[in-house]
C-alpha cells in the first residue's frame, strides 16, 4: 500500500456515493431501539419505489443526539445547495412517509431542528466523521482522509518530529487527571527496554458515560491509526485495547476494523511499506471499575487479578511485563491523526491557555436533549445545559455531576464556569473521562452522594484498608444521615473519613471516591442538615 493507492481508494468510495443518502443510526442507543430493523425496511422501500438508482441507505454511528432515537438523516447533495432533513424518534410506519418525501411529497412528518444549538455549536474533531460513515467499513473512513496522516508520518517524519507536534499542540489526556500528551509520549520515547507497548484504555465504566463506547462504534478506524502513529513514535511494535465486556457492538467494530486495516497492511509488517510493524489485539475486561485505573488495566492484560500497584514505578518506565507502556484512552488516540492532518498550532488554537482543543462530552440525566456532543474547551457549564442540552425537562437545573463516579456536583450557581481542567478542580469536580448528568430541584443530593459511594464501595478491589472499608463507612453515614437518624457528630465524622480516604488509598479511584460527598456538602450542606437530628 502507497499514497497512490490509498487516494485511489478514496476515490472510488467518493464516486460511490449516491445524490441522495439515507444514514440510519445503527449505534448501541438507536440499535436497542430496532434500528437495524428500520434501516432494513428503508433499503427495501428505496428498491421496491424504484430509487436504488439515486438514493443510498447505509448504516451510521452514533449521530449525538441519543434521546431522540432512532434517527434517520436524508442528505440530498448536489452542486448547487445540500439540503439535509433530520428524522426523530422514527417508527416502521414512517417509512413510507419518508420514501414519498424523496418523491417530492409533502407529509405530515415532523423534522427535527438542524439549527438547534445542540448542533451548531459543537466543534467536531473527534466526532468528525462519527454519525456520517459507515463504521464497519474502511473504505469509508479512508475517502474522509483516514490513514493519510499515517502515511505521513511513516514516510517523512522522524518519531522525534511525531512526539513534538503532539506536544506542541497541547493535547492533554481525555481519561481523567488531564496529563500532558506529548510528556507522556516523550517519556516512553526515551525509555529504553528490549519490547515497548501502546495500550487504549477503553473501560470506560462512569455511569453515565459512552463517549468512548459511540467512538468505538463510530469511527474505529481512527483510534487504531491513532495508536499506530503513537507506536510509530514512541517505538512500539505491540498495542492492546483494553475493553469492557459490556460493550459488544464496539468490541465487534474494533475487531473488524483491525482486521480491514491487517488486510490491506496498514496494520502488521512493512506499513505503508515502511520498516516499521504493529500489531494491535483486543483485551476484554470482566467488568471491575478500577481496571479502568492504569496499573490494575495492566495486570488484567497480563492475566492476573485486577488490582492497582503503587506508583512509581510509572507505566512510562515500567509497564506491561515490566516494559515501557504508553496508555492513553480513546478520545485521546482519536485526536491524533486530527492533529498530524491539520497541525499543532491549529489544534492549539482551539480550547483555553492550559486545556487545548475539544472535549466529548455524554450529557444525561433529566435533560431535554440527552446525548453525545463535542465542544471546544471553555465553553460553559451553562452553554452545555441550557443552551444545547435544552434545560431540563421540568423545572430547573440543580446541578451538574461531573467526572463519572469520582466526580463532583456543581451547583446551577456555577454554571457560567467554562469548563476546563482547572476551573472545575476548583469548583471540587474533575474533567473525567467526560460524562455529565443533570439534575433538576427534584433531586435530594445527599442520595447522590450516597448513589455514588455505594458504586465506589461495591467497585473497591479491596487491596487497600482506607478504600475498602473506608467507603463501606462513608456508604453507612450517608444512609444513617437519610434515614433522619445521624446526629452532627455523624456527619463531622463522615468529613473526617473523606479526608481520610482521600489522602491514604492507594489509587485513584478510592483517592476520589470521596468527591461526591465533598462536593454535595460544599454547595449543598443544608440539605444535610435538614436531615440531622436536633
Amino acid at each position: 500500500m502507497d499514497l497512490t493507492e490509498l487516494m485511489e481508494i478514496a476515490e472510488q468510495e467518493r464516486q460511490s456515493y449516491k445524490s441522495v443518502q439515507i444514514r440510519c443510526c445503527v449505534a448501541a442507543g438507536c440499535i436497542s431501539t430496532n434500528s437495524q430493523i428500520l434501516q432494513q425496511q428503508l433499503e427495501t422501500s428505496v428498491k421496491v419505489s424504484g430509487l436504488e438508482h439515486e438514493v443510498q441507505v447505509y448504516g451510521v454511528g452514533c449521530m449525538g443526539l441519543c434521546g431522540q432515537g432512532p434517527l434517520v438523516r436524508v442528505d440530498r447533495l448536489s452542486e448547487s445547495e445540500n439540503l439535509s432533513v433530520l428524522y426523530q424518534k422514527v417508527t416502521p410506519e414512517d417509512v413510507p412517509s419518508m420514501i414519498a418525501e424523496l418523491k417530492g411529497e409533502a407529509t405530515q412528518l415532523q423534522h427535527g431542528d438542524l439549527t438547534h444549538p445542540f448542533f451548531t455549536k459543537q466543534l467536531p474533531i473527534v466526532l468528525e466523521n462519527t454519525g456520517k460513515i459507515n463504521p464497519e467499513r474502511i473504505q469509508a473512513y479512508i475517502a474522509t482522509g483516514g490513514y493519510q496522516a499515517l502515511f505521513h508520518v511513516l514516510r517523512e517524519m522522524a518519531p522525534s518530529q511525531v512526539v513534538d507536534t503532539i506536544t506542541r499542540s497541547g493535547l492533554r489526556g481525555r481519561g481523567g487527571a488531564g496529563y500532558p500528551t506529548g510528556l507522556k509520549w516523550a517519556t516512553v520515547a526515551k525509555a529504553t527496554g528490549e519490547r515497548k507497548y501502546v495500550v487504549c484504555n477503553a473501560d470506560e465504566g462512569d455511569p453515565g458515560a459512552f463517549m468512548d463506547r459511540s467512538v468505538l462504534e463510530s469511527d474505529p478506524h481512527r483510534v487504531i491509526e491513532g495508536m499506530v502513529i503513537a507506536a510509530y513514535a514512541v517505538g512500539a511494535n505491540q498495542g492492546y485495547i483494553y475493553i469492557r465486556a459490556e460493550y459488544p457492538l464496539a468490541t465487534k467494530r474494533l475487531q473488524i476494523a483491525i482486521n480491514q486495516a491487517q488486510q490491506m497492511g496498514l496494520l502488521g509488517s512493512h506499513i505503508f511499506d515502511s520498516p516499521f510493524d504493529f500489531k494491535i489485539d483486543i483485551r476484554v475486561g470482566a467488568g471491575a471499575y478500577v481496571c479502568g485505573e492504569e496499573t490494575a488495566l495492566m495486570a488484567s492484560i497480563e492475566g492476573k487479578r485486577g488490582t492497582p500497584r503503587p506508583r512509581p514505578p510509572y507505566p512510562a518506565e515500567s509497564g506491561l511485563w515490566g516494559f515501557p507502556t504508553l496508555i492513553n484512552n480513546v478520545e485521546t488516540f482519536a485526536n491524533v491523526p486530527w492533529i498530524i492532518r491539520n497541525g499543532s498550532d491549529t489544534f492549539a488554537s482551539i480550547g483555553t491557555e492550559k486545556s487545548k482543543g475539544t472535549k466529548v462530552f455524554s450529557v444525561t440525566g433529566k435533560i431535554r436533549n440527552l446525548g453525545l456532543i463535542e465542544v471546544p474547551m471553555g465553553t460553559t457549564l451553562r452553554q452545555i445545559v441550557e443552551e444545547m442540552g435544552g434545560g431540563v425537562i421540568n423545572g430547573t437545573a440543580k446541578a451538574v455531576q461531573t467526572g463519572g463516579a469520582s466526580g463532583g456536583c456543581i451547583p446551577a450557581s456555577a454554571f457560567d464556569t467554562p469548563v476546563d481542567y482547572e476551573s472545575l478542580n476548583q469548583l471540587g469536580s474533575m474533567m473525567g473521562s467526560g460524562g455529565m448528568i443533570v439534575m433538576d430541584e427534584t433531586i435530594n443530593m445527599v442520595d447522590i452522594a450516597r448513589f455514588f459511594m455505594e458504586f465506589c464501595m461495591d467497585e473497591s478491589c479491596g487491596k487497600c484498608i482506607p478504600c475498602r472499608v473506608g467507603t463501606v463507612q462513608m456508604y453507612q453515614l450517608l444512609t444513617k444521615i437519610r434515614e433522619g437518624k445521624a446526629s452532627a457528630a455523624d456527619l463531622e465524622l463522615l468529613e473526617e473519613l473523606c479526608d481520610m480516604v482521600k489522602h491514604t488509598s492507594l489509587c485513584g479511584l478510592g483517592q476520589s471516591a470521596p468527591n461526591p460527598v465533598f462536593s454535595t456538602l460544599r454547595y449543598f450542606r443544608d440539605e444535610y442538615l435538614a436531615l440531622i437530628c436536633k
